[in-house]
């Protein structure tokens, strides 16, 4: 299964290293001026979009328009940047990812392996299976509605409701799963909505257990084979370790507010953490807050730094993975952790957004003096 990359740059020295580093991730590039892009991100779909930000006015509305044509299936936005004192405002303006000119063969493998692996989450993501089923929902604590699910899949689901939702809103679905007596019960995330009702889900907090199940029923429900997992990131450095978060240097971070996995593994210990990455640096790392909903969930980070403090010198392995293009959380579940926890690293994650990229390196190193979780 092949994927589609637009590049929107004159440029030719960027296409020329590009293009060979997306072909050996199995990537093809279509290049373009910024006038034609801005017809073809409305008219065919396209698993990346890199965007060359030497004309900022014309990049920012053909990333403006990818967004807008996306109705659901987002394609993955590379920034091209000269200036790097300009990121945050291309963060800002809805870039996944930052490339700066001019661009090495090096940086460019760094930064898309990050890329195509969240591109292949997102098209395994949007594998869906078609069903006919009824639905019992609740939109942010509201009213029951009754619902019908159009598709499904490991990750999300398109259903009818008997009321319009809206986009970010969070949304409980009851159902049983077709050819099975398994009651399902998932709680999501609104990411695209008509005014007839229609409208797509991404699922939210999902236990292993569920998303195994999910898993299990669409392969065997498949008509054609689903897209294969991304490979983890194993690149990766652990250097800062909090109950709430922690920090990881990589050359392959994930873009902010993106939904990721964590394997951490030290000596016969090993810890699987769900996360939403709050700050990323281009090429350098990122940081990440730990989903750690439940009791059950905390326990297992606080036992790994307990495991690591115990063992002066452990240095741990960690794999990350992405499991979703753009998290938005649960905000009184957020207050909820925030009031409970005092966590330094947390709240340096949770403030990233006022800080350069070494204000905000610095303020970590000034933390780590303080804290008592042993530097990997």
């Amino acid at each position: 299964m092949g994927f589609q990359a637009l590049l929107v740059s004159k440029d030719d020295q960027a296409a020329a290293t590009l293009t060979p580093v997306l072909s050996g991730f199995g990537v093809g590039v279509q290049a373009c001026s910024y006038s034609e892009a801005l017809c073809r991100v409305t008219e065919q779909k396209y698993d990346a979009v890199i965007i060359d930000f030497d004309d900022p006015h014309s990049a920012a509305l053909v990333l403006q328009t990818t967004e807008q044509a996306a109705a659901g299936n987002a394609a993955i936005t590379i920034a091209l940047l000269s200036d790097k004192t300009k990121v945050r405002n291309v963060f800002g303006a809805g870039a996944n990812f930052v490339l700066y000119k001019p661009v090495s063969a090096e940086q460019a493998q760094a930064t898309l392996r990050a890329a195509t692996a969240l591109i292949k989450r997102e098209r395994r993501g949007s594998f869906r299976v078609p069903v006919q089923i009824p639905a019992q929902l609740r939109v942010q604590n509201g009213a029951e509605i009754e619902g019908i699910l159009l598709d499904l899949s490991e990750d999300g689901m398109d259903l009818l409701a008997a009321q319009p939702t809206y986009p970010s809103a969070a949304i409980t679905a009851n159902f049983t799963l077709p050819d099975s007596n398994q009651e399902i019960e998932v709680r999501g995330e609104v990411a695209w909505a008509n005014p007839n009702g229609q409208s797509g889900v991404r699922f939210v907090d999902l236990t292993e257990s569920l998303r195994d199940s999910l898993k299990t029923w669409v392969m065997a429900h498949a008509q054609e084979i689903p897209p294969e997992e991304p490979e983890p990131v194993s690149h990766c450095k652990l250097t800062d370790l909090s109950l709430g978060g922690c920090y990881v240097e990589t050359e392959s971070p994930f873009p902010e507010r993106s939904g990721i996995v964590l394997c951490l593994k030290a000596e016969d210990m090993e810890v699987q953490a769900e996360g939403m990455v709050r700050v990323m640096h281009p090429g350098y790392g990122m940081g990440i807050e730990f989903a750690a909903r439940t009791a059950e969930q905390r326990t297992q980070v606080e036992k790994f730094i307990g495991f690591l403090s115990s063992r002066p010198g452990t240095t741990p392995e960690l794999l990350t993975m992405p499991r979703a293009l753009a998290v938005h959380g649960d905000a009184s579940a957020e207050q909820q952790r925030a009031e409970e926890l005092d966590d330094p690293l947390l709240d340096l994650l949770r403030d990233h957004e006022s800080m350069g990229q070494e204000e905000f390196l610095h303020a970590l190193r000034r933390q780590r003096s303080s804290e008592e979780v042993p530097q990997a």
